[in-house]
């Protein structure tokens, strides 16, 4: 069996937001790799962290207020955070390209489509001649299933739909040829059938050009189908991850479990209920010391509220939770 590759290795990274009510940890010691031609998918719930922690990748935070307090992030053998901005241009598109939820805030609307193409391509890509780069662009845009995509080059954003405006932020990331994609949320706002092809756009470009996929979203129940492995995020931190098979077939964390009961299933029984998660996640400027899904959880116990929050630990070969509990087995303890 073919030994994989890591392409990128992120160590207990942590990212706060210092605001007047105090410090925020939106990351607070998150670890996680991604190998060569894998997807990998990050799920939780809104401010979670998950979009938080991929912009600390890219060193787009904010500073002030935001500021990367630790950890490391090493891609192509070097850790990005030791990276200054100008060493960063070289790596966002050339290596990691990002597709951001909103492509209406994401693209210039008073420029054409085709001039914000051949602008991306020619910052990256020295050299390049601006013709070139409109005939790089026009097959970049054909690549993604854009329909007679001369023509679009010479649209403005606000004449396109919005899966057409997902499809032309995938396009830049191709066009750049970047070895690893993160598309964070790429499906909010979309319909269910967009949804799909905007999926299986996204899985055709890591099977075809072997690039690397990071998902981020809330919705557990669109990634099972197309991630190899899973990672959950709660309150800042990985409560829990695994292979998708096993994450649908076996979740062993109690909120994992509760994303999976509030998601429709297609084996479901005519009239069931969904099953909403109870209460809200916590102030993350006011993180408790002990299991921050303790006020959420129907498993929780006494020995959740008097000890530390829970490390992440392995419970089967390559599966982990951050949790006192099995809940696979009931109410023992791990």
């Amino acid at each position: 069996m073919e030994e994989k590759q890591v392409l990128l290795d992120v160590k207990n990274l942590r990212t706060s937001f210092f605001t007047d009510s105090g410090e925020v940890k939106s990351v607070n010691d998150v670890s996680f790799h991604v190998n060569k031609r894998e997807v990998v998918a990050i799920v939780g719930e809104s401010g979670s962290g998950k979009s938080v922690t991929q912009l600390s990748i890219m060193q787009l935070i904010q500073s002030p207020p935001g500021k990367i307090l630790g950890g490391e992030v090493w891609f192509r053998g070097e850790n990005l955070l030791t990276f200054d901005q100008k060493k960063m241009r070289t790596v966002r598109g050339n290596g990691i390209s990002m597709v951001f939820q909103e492509p209406m805030t994401s693209l210039n609307p008073v420029i054409t489509v085709g001039n914000q193409l051949t602008e991306v391509l020619r910052v990256h890509h020295k050299g390049m001649t601006k013709k070139e780069a409109w005939e790089r662009g026009i097959k970049a845009l054909e690549a993604v299933g854009i329909p007679d995509p001369e023509a679009r080059m010479k649209n403005y954003p606000f004449e396109m739909s919005g899966g057409m405006r997902q499809r032309v932020l995938i396009a830049i990331a191709v066009a750049c040829s970047s070895e690893l994609i993160i598309a964070d949320e790429p499906t909010t706002a979309l319909d269910v059938t967009t949804q799909a092809q905007v999926m299986e756009l996204l899985m055709s470009l890591v099977q075809e050009n072997g690039t690397s996929l990071i998902v981020v979203t809330h919705n557990l129940g669109l990634v099972t189908r197309y991630a190899d492995r899973i990672y959950v995020m709660y309150a800042g931190r990985i409560v829990e991850s695994g292979t998708a098979e096993t994450i649908m077939k076996h979740p062993r964390h109690p909120y994992t479990l509760g994303l999976m009961e509030s998601v429709p299933r297609l084996d479901s029984e005519k009239g069931e209920q969904l099953i909403p998660i109870q209460g809200t996640p916590p102030n993350l400027a006011d993180i408790p010391e002990h299991c921050s899904f303790y006020d959420r959880c129907k498993y929780a116990c006494e020995e959740c509220l008097n000890k530390p929050h829970p490390p992440l630990r392995e419970v089967e070969e390559g599966h982990c939770i951050a949790c006192h509990l099995d809940v696979r087995g009931g109410r023992e303890h791990a």
